[in-house]
């Protein structure tokens, strides 16, 4: 076969590039969309379920570990999924600016989709608490940034308060488009491993995200596509835990940026699925994260952010509750380069500097 020809075979064969063309149209049968809805996608969904073999081996127990890795996104953060039905739904309506409290990924996500809708994006960041990739992202997609003396509760309060006495449509996780499209993460698991995982290991901080998968997985669940339903562990960052410690934290406090929420607007939400699913919050420390975040690098090729190792981190601080021959997924939320300071500040590389430019030096270092 000549080349052109192999080339051509591979890139019609390839589903993300051609065969993909995002979460809303793959699963408009199972969202508030109809064809007056004008999509607004760069096509979100679709990330891969990644075996993780060093964390199912320090849990031993014949258990099998997964990574949904949300963190190949566009933006590069799960909130792409919410993003593209709240955006579409707000073109549909009319909308020309839409406004989000963010720790980061939101603010990101917002602007990303608001833009590509040709709609105005202003986001509210606490200063001095957003990551500089998040922050960068924001910028670059043309988003009105305001930084507040204050935290994300803070913020959050007063996007609400903005949008309900002016025209701009408010893109938070309380806006309920924004859980329909992350609901699709949950079909994507069971059309992956052919059923539900009997665990699905998930940080939270304004805890939507859980929300939305349990809404996923009782859908495909009641419609027979899945013969059963997950526990549902939650994990939280020990210095911002208020569904952990059942009480709000006014300062809130941890590495884990995306996380730092200390009065969560899903919290009631988050309960009833911890109920429903017999499941359970904990919360797991900045080492243990920093700890998880290691290990999916060095040992997995997962980078990750840090709020993201949190399900990790949760899963093996519970290792001894996990079932045996179990399935477990842990839900990986964004890319690590959101954060690059923390990478830089956390890892066991070996980094020469100051090398002579000439062979002998380099191997020398090398130890040849």
């Amino acid at each position: 076969m000549a080349f052109s020809k192999k080339l051509k075979q591979f890139f019609s064969s390839s589903p993300k590039n051609n065969n993909w063309n995002g979460l809303i149209e793959t699963y408009k049968d199972w969202l508030p969309v109809t064809k007056k809805t004008p999509i607004i996608t760069l096509k979100e969904g679709g990330t891969p379920l990644i075996e993780i073999k060093a964390i199912a081996d320090r849990i031993g127990k014949g258990v099998k570990v997964y990574a949904k890795y949300d963190g190949l996104n566009p933006t590069g953060s799960f909130k792409d999924r919410g993003m593209t039905m709240a955006i579409s739904k707000a073109k549909e309506a009319g909308c020309e600016a839409v406004i989000c409290a963010s720790t980061g990924n939101t603010s990101a996500s917002a602007a990303a989709y608001a833009r590509r809708g040709g709609m105005r994006a202003f986001v509210v960041i606490p200063e001095g608490y957003v990551a500089q990739g998040k922050l960068a992202q924001a910028l670059v997609y043309g988003a009105e940034v305001l930084a507040i003396k204050g935290n994300f509760d803070n913020a959050l309060d007063i996007v609400r308060e903005l949008s309900d006495k002016y025209p701009i449509t408010l893109v938070n996780s309380v806006n309920p488009y924004r859980l329909q499209g992350q609901k699709t993460a949950a079909f994507e698991i069971i059309e992956n491993l052919g059923n539900a995982p009997d665990w699905l290991c998930i940080p939270m901080g304004n805890a939507g995200n859980i929300t939305a998968y349990w809404m996923g997985f009782e859908e495909y669940f009641h419609a027979n596509k899945s013969k059963k339903l997950p526990r549902m562990m939650g994990f939280q960052a020990s210095g911002s835990a208020p569904l952990v410690e059942g009480k709000s934290i006014t300062n809130p406090d941890t590495i884990a940026t995306a996380i730092r929420i200390g009065n969560p607007v899903n919290k009631e939400k988050a309960l009833l699925v911890r109920e429903a699913s017999n499941g359970n919050f904990s919360s797991v420390t900045d080492l243990e994260i920093i700890n998880a975040y290691k290990i999916l690098g060095k040992e997995e090729g997962i980078f990750c952010e840090p709020a993201s190792a949190a399900s990790v981190a949760g899963l093996l601080k519970k290792k001894d509750d996990v079932p045996k021959n179990s399935t477990i997924v842990c839900v990986l939320t964004g890319n690590g380069l959101k954060d690059p300071d923390c990478a830089i500040e956390n890892n066991e590389a070996i980094f020469h500097t100051g090398v002579d430019a000439e062979i002998n030096s380099i191997t020398k270092k090398m130890g040849f």
